[in-house]
């Protein structure tokens, strides 16, 4: 089996994206069809407003979430996006906890934000990169959506 070159890491905010939505959804990284009933129970037991961030602070986010995951992780970032209901991170290889890494950078926002609440779902997805061209196929996506809200594809600094 090739190494790892590279994680995409995509989560979604509080509320966003539940479970049995009509979009689909993944558990256990398998999409499934959409569900209107086990949405609805999930609707139901959310126990905080839907939470998206303000357009306004999607780049003082991706500063603190970056300045994060590099001082605290060593992480080598090679593509980042913060949009107002999801993230979507591609880091290097690295022998860090998946777990930790996003972690860290929900955290991150949190203390940045200084919010009293739910921000993130609980879950994530990771996708690896087994090749250069997997690895520049997730990077040129996540770009995308930088340039799609009116940023410059890389807009950070500590993206490599």
């Amino acid at each position: 089996m090739p190494r790892t070159q590279a994680i995409f890491f995509t989560w979604t905010t509080y509320g966003t994206w539940l479970r049995g939505d009509m979009r689909g959804w993944v558990d256990d990284g398998i999409v499934l069809p959409a569900d209107p009933c086990i949405e609805a129970a999930d609707r139901a037991r959310m126990k905080h407003t839907v939470f998206t961030l303000h357009p306004n602070h999607l780049f003082a986010v991706g500063q603190a979430m970056g300045a994060s995951l590099r001082s605290r992780m060593k992480l080598r970032i090679l593509a980042l996006t913060i949009q107002t209901w999801h993230v979507h991170l591609v880091v290097a290889a690295t022998s860090r906890s998946l777990s930790d890494i996003v972690k860290c950078a929900k955290d991150a926002v949190r203390w940045h934000l200084r919010l009293d609440r739910p921000l993130w779902t609980a879950k994530y997805d990771k996708r690896f990169c087994f090749s250069p061209s997997s690895t520049r196929s997730r990077v040129d996506y996540v770009e995308r959506h930088n340039v799609r809200v009116g940023l410059p594809a890389r807009p950070w600094g500590f993206i490599e």
